[in-house]
């Protein structure tokens, strides 16, 4: 049987008024996204054309079981764009949020688990007999039956999102009592009756108790903290040490902030979880490829920072082992990553992706070890005595070492420069130079973007070798990228917060571009939640940005002695992101993103 609804009378109608209604709300052009969706046995091509009415032709292809599929597409990712963790504003140092924000950061806080506390809308979920990772896999899905028992002032849940739009309802509605209530622990057991309509729950009491002993008092302890040690430290006095990492991935044990955070042990890098999620990241990535072009992309590009590797405890150099079909091997008494196994081709059911990566300067300073074990994994596939077509690393090799014998390189040489994987910039510099040739308004074309970035990032780095001058190397390995990604652990910024995310990962693609006369498949890949990673398009990510923010995404949040110039305002929006995005449309038309 269907678990679908029945296709309406009218169909053409509703596609076409639907389609109006789309346009309306400027969601005509994540229309192709949404269709693209797999759903097992079938998926929607989108082609680009249209009938006379301005109608996308594939809605007039759709049947009745289609179009409730998309129905479902469209609500899930409604529901998406709705519950997208999106920062307000700007934190001021030594000033706690209040009210409505400090509801807001506190539930997202919870909304991981953290360490022995569960996630506050995953308990609240089980409260209602519902499984929250199952409502978020599929939140357009229409629901086949009610929530038990009944919960005041609630209009009908006729889809998953309804109900997951419930339970972040109920979960802040819980905070939002305890905030009235000064965070008070003892006022728990009488606030899950009152907002559950009788409910009570352990594993609910468990996180808001958390709440209200641990996170709340480290908040207002870092409001103290910031403004004092930041004082201490200018004066030459002792900062005390602290962890770091982002609270809001379920690290919320870094709190209270204001502390002289240290890093991760670099030799524990990757760690297991983040080998968990460095694998799913190349599943989706690899997924999301297949159902775009319909085959295994053979070379992926990658920005790496040394800041996320800290935060993740390295999940791009997780990402970067499993496209390659090698997993790392720690060592049981500390949990030290030792080396390399390779991971049989029956095992790994794909082939090999090769792996291009481009490195932060910092990333080069803080993980030397890190190059060396991913240069250990690439030189270990190459030399695999696997099928071609299987081992694209060893693939692009072999052609890249005969090309160069044939321009008269030694065979040696030829070898050596064929297997570079790994570049960055020059020792002892920073950065991708793409910054200061856009303030420098000294470019016109794809190719200026791409001399500069080949120039500034053609040093390589092996395990022997530290930012040798390999600019046609560069060049030969980007020639072949097929994907171009930047991964985002955390939702405490977005893409447009910062410039390294145009000049590592536009810089890229705008090189790729001009390289290849084509784009590469340009993908973002989303782990603020490590236990779903997720891989969109990087259009798809500018939107969700712009769709949630509650202001112009540049305008500054500053104190009134602190307030911007329109000049300086101009020059970051425009003279940087804008230029860039405008002419050089690595992330997205201006047009289509201020919609």
């Amino acid at each position: 049987t269907d678990r679908h609804v029945p296709p309406p009378p009218a169909l053409a109608p509703l596609l076409f008024n639907g389609f109006a209604l789309l346009q309306r709300s400027r969601l005509d052009d994540d229309l192709r996204f949404i269709l693209q969706a797999d759903h097992g046995d079938h998926r929607h091509a989108w082609d680009g054309s249209f009938l006379e009415d301005g109608t996308p032709t594939v809605l007039a292809e759709l049947e009745g079981r289609e179009v409730a599929h998309l129905l479902e597409d469209i609500e899930g990712y409604l529901c998406e764009l709705t519950g997208a963790q999106i920062r307000d504003g700007l934190h001021i140092l030594g000033v706690m949020p209040i009210g409505e924000q400090l509801v807001e950061l506190v539930y997202h806080l919870l909304r991981l688990p953290n360490l022995d506390a569960p996630s506050l809308p995953e308990a609240v979920a089980a409260a209602l007999g519902e499984d929250w990772a199952a409502l978020q896999e599929r939140p357009g899905s229409r629901r086949m039956h009610p929530i038990p028992g009944r919960l005041p002032d609630t209009t009908p849940l006729q889809t998953n999102a309804d109900v997951i739009a419930l339970i972040e309802t109920l979960s802040k509605t819980l905070l939002r009592r305890l905030d009235e209530r000064d965070w008070c622990a003892s006022e728990i057991d009488q606030v899950i009756p009152e907002v559950l309509d009788g409910r009570s729950d352990e594993r609910i009491a468990y996180a808001l108790r958390y709440a209200c002993k641990t996170l709340v008092p480290n908040l207002r302890q870092s409001a103290c903290d910031e403004i004092v040690h930041l004082l201490a430290a200018l004066e030459g006095r002792f900062v005390p040490p602290g962890p770091s990492g982002a609270p809001t991935r379920g690290m919320a044990h870094v709190l209270p902030t204001g502390r002289n955070f240290y890093g991760v042990d670099p030799r524990a890098l990757p760690s297991t979880a983040a080998w968990r999620t460095g694998q799913e990241l190349a599943r989706d990535l690899i997924a999301r490829y297949q159902r775009e072009y319909g085959s295994f992309p053979e070379s992926v590009g990658i920005s790496i920072w040394g800041t996320s590797a800290i935060r993740t405890a390295g999940d791009d150099i997780a990402q970067a082992l499993a496209l390659l079909g090698v997993r790392p091997r720690w060592q049981r008494e500390n949990r030290r990553v030792t080396g390399i196994d390779v991971v049989p081709l029956e095992e790994l059911g794909r082939p090999r992706i090769d792996v291009v990566c481009r490195i932060s300067g910092f990333f080069r300073d803080a993980f030397p070890h890190l190059i060396a074990l991913i240069d250990q994994a690439v030189q270990t596939v190459i030399v695999l005595n696997e099928p071609l077509e299987m081992n694209f690393p060893r693939k692009h090799a072999l052609a890249t070492a005969q090309t160069l014998q044939a321009s008269g390189r030694s065979e040696a040489e030829a070898q050596r420069l064929a297997t570079y994987r790994i570049f960055g910039s020059k020792p002892g510099s920073y950065g991708a130079g793409i910054l200061p040739l856009i303030d420098a308004q000294n470019w016109e074309r794809d190719t200026d973007f791409a001399r500069v970035y080949l120039t500034w990032g053609g040093y390589a780095y092996t395990a022997d070798e530290q930012g040798v001058p390999a600019n046609d190397a560069f060049a030969a390995a980007l020639s072949r990228v097929q994907v171009a990604t930047k991964n985002q652990d955390n939702r405490e910024h977005d893409i447009f917060d910062s410039d390294d995310y145009l000049q590592f990962h536009g810089g890229m693609i705008a090189t790729i571009r001009a390289l290849t006369g084509k784009n590469p498949a340009r993908y973002f890949g989303d782990s603020s939640d490590p236990s779903r990673p997720r891989t969109r398009d990087l259009r798809e990510e500018a939107r969700r940005v712009f769709r949630n923010h509650p202001q112009a995404p540049f305008v500054l949040e500053s104190p009134p002695y602190r307030l911007p110039t329109l000049r300086s305002i101009w020059q970051h929006m425009w003279g940087r992101t804008g230029s860039f995005i405008c002419k050089a449309g690595t992330i997205i038309l201006v047009t289509s993103m201020v919609v």
